[in-house]
């Protein structure tokens, strides 16, 4: 059964040692990382073709359609023929837009996502660099795609265009606030910022995951419910998608973009919240813990869980006002965050005050 629950490590070592058998010590190195790169990327591209056919999929039913049907058996092909249409379609950049900040602004976006994913443990010694500050590594990069969404809301010179990345700057960074706070809930209870030990600290008896830290009473559903939240805001998804609000504003910061760079915005949204639902598996749901399966589907399971919640949100809750919006995030969630910080400071030092 080793060979099925350590399946990708197992492989990787092989592959390693067969290949210092004739290449120097460092030429290793080097192909391993690449491999390690190119295997994230396949995953990844696979993943976004995946959630584009999932939600679709969701949505319809949610809404008594039946969704995508004739690309394919079930429409399965749908994401293959959406692809082809965004490499086909026409790349139109507005005559006055800053051409550079315009062109640059997709490949930003989906750029830090894609670097995110190199400290996720997929599985019990998966994951392709073990940071000892891992969580915050994946957390400041994902946070950066703000920069590219001012930067197409500013280069494409439309008025819709700046409002929805004014928008956008201004949802991400209020929601950054509490997001980060329920971070250090998690953090304080597993006492470091790498995502594999934080992964580990939460191994209940027998290694079964019956110590995830959602289940830490008052604290745990807390930090959870608040990072949850936050994260969907963070990834423009409904109800908190005020930056696309096409009643409003068109499309928002992508409204002069076509072809395979608008495809890239969607890409950078799906993998943001593919790994928004990966950050919230590592912190409170156990990672890959859990009995019988391979550590490697437990964590699958659990994202696509929770990805799930993204999409049935989409198709259930209307959009909050923009003053609505703001006012959750400084009103509601960051007391709340802040409230369960001194709570569990208390909890830990309780804790450890009767152990002594």
């Amino acid at each position: 059964m080793d060979i099925v629950y350590n399946l990708f490590p197992n492989l990787a070592a092989a592959l390693d040692a067969f290949l210092r058998g004739f290449l120097p010590t460092e030429v290793v190195d080097i192909v391993m990382m690449l491999i390690s790169i190119i295997t994230i990327l396949i995953v990844l591209v696979v993943a976004f073709l995946m959630f584009t056919y999932m939600e679709r999929k969701i949505v319809a039913r949610i809404q008594d359609r039946y969704g995508p049907n004739r690309a394919g058996p079930w429409g399965i092909l749908q994401p293959v023929a959406d692809m082809i249409k965004m490499f086909t379609k026409e790349d139109i950049v507005p005559s006055n837009a800053d051409k550079w900040v315009h062109w640059l602004a997709p490949m930003a976006a989906v750029a830090p996502v894609l670097l995110a994913f190199t400290v996720v443990p997929f599985g019990r010694g998966m994951s392709g660099r073990d940071l000892s500050i891992g969580i915050l590594f994946m957390v400041a990069v994902t946070s950066s795609v703000t920069v590219a969404i001012m930067m197409a809301g500013w280069g494409s010179n439309n008025k819709y265009s700046l409002l929805g990345g004014m928008r956008a700057v201004a949802q991400l960074v209020s929601y950054e606030v509490p997001m980060v706070l329920s971070i250090v809930v998690a953090v304080m209870l597993a006492g470091t910022l790498s995502m594999q030990k934080i992964v580990e600290a939460q191994a209940g008896p027998g290694g079964l995951g019956m110590g995830w830290f959602v289940f830490f009473i008052p604290v745990g559903p807390v930090a959870f419910l608040t990072y949850f939240v936050s994260a969907v805001a963070e990834t423009n998804r409904s109800p908190f998608d005020i930056p696309e609000a096409e009643s409003e504003i068109i499309a928002g910061y992508h409204t002069e973009y076509t072809g395979m760079k608008f495809g890239l915005f969607q890409m950078a949204e799906y993998l943001s919240m593919f790994a928004q639902a990966s950050i919230v598996t590592v912190l409170f749901l156990g990672g890959w813990q859990g009995p019988l399966l391979p550590s490697y589907i437990w964590f699958l399971v659990k994202v696509a869980v929770l990805i799930f919640v993204f999409m049935w949100l989409r198709g259930t809750l209307p959009r909050f006002r923009v003053d609505q919006l703001m006012g959750f995030a400084w009103k509601v969630l960051v007391p709340i965050a802040l409230a369960n910080i001194f709570v569990t400071g208390a909890l830990i030092s309780l804790t450890q005050a009767i152990l002594k």
